[in-house]
């Protein structure tokens, strides 16, 4: 891995030990973006992202607010929208469909799921699209202001669930404690695994090559099944910290030594 930091202006990324970082976003109202990343694609091309199934990415993490008004969370992505607003070096990126697996914390009212899966709390959570070029999809921008209405909201929210799988499962968890956390990406399905315990499988598997990415942000998207798209950001009464120690990706199926 080569895990590069970048934060927005007031958030703070923090190598606070050997192999281990502590993330860092502010406090304050809504109506500013504030996010702290780790990640290891930020200037490639999606064609280059290093990462794609068999492999097995496992770290231990904890986070100061159980609370947090907004999302953190840790695994691979294709950054479909090229979102890493405010955050600069990035490449140039069209939009692609999303292809993720990681694990994802969401607070009210962001809602991520083109189907009846959880939305809320903290998820493993996977996304699968298919390799659709990116300049086929360019045209699909003309559609984006109906997204904001609505009715023909509902209809192309429809029409993008026949493209776009997802699936997610809620995890417990004491998540202001060191907890470990493993993910074993595999071309069939994907195994969650939390303090070496399986608590979820899935068979909607990624689709294409993906980076790395470790953050937290106060950010907020929803896309619910009787309204239109949402998104913007949340306000913090407190500084809110994601620690995390000792990412590890190993290529080829897992052992049972992991």
């Amino acid at each position: 891995m080569k895990l590069k930091t970048c934060q927005t202006a007031a958030a703070q990324v923090v190598n606070s030990g050997p192999n281990q970082w502590r993330l860092n976003t502010p406090s304050g109202a809504a109506g500013v973006y504030h996010n702290a990343q780790l990640d290891d694609y930020r200037q490639l091309n999606r064609g280059n992202f290093p990462w794609q199934a068999p492999l097995s990415f496992s770290l231990e993490a904890r986070v100061s607010d159980p609370n947090h008004n907004g999302t953190w969370g840790f695994g691979f992505w294709n950054d479909p929208f090229n979102a890493s607003l405010g955050l600069g070096g990035t490449a140039r990126r069209l939009p692609a469909l999303p292809n993720t697996a990681w694990f994802f914390y969401a607070s009210p009212p962001n809602h991520l799921t083109l189907h009846d899966h959880p939305t809320q709390g903290l998820l493993a959570a996977t996304f699968r699209s298919p390799k659709i070029p990116s300049p086929l999809l360019a045209p699909g921008l003309l559609f984006a202001p109906f997204l904001f209405a609505r009715p023909t909201a509902r209809l192309l929210r429809k029409l993008a669930g026949l493209l776009v799988k997802d699936d997610a499962s809620q995890i417990e968890a004491a998540v202001t404690e060191w907890n470990h956390y493993r993910l074993d990406w595999q071309a069939d399905h994907v195994d969650f695994f939390l303090n070496h315990k399986q608590v979820f499988r899935t068979t909607i598997t990624p689709q294409s090559r993906l980076g790395l990415v470790i953050w937290i942000d106060n950010q907020y998207a929803a896309f619910p099944p009787n309204s239109r798209v949402k998104f913007g950001t949340l306000g913090n009464t407190n500084t809110t910290s994601l620690e995390i120690k000792n990412p590890t990706i190993k290529r080829g199926r897992p052992t049972s030594s992991q």
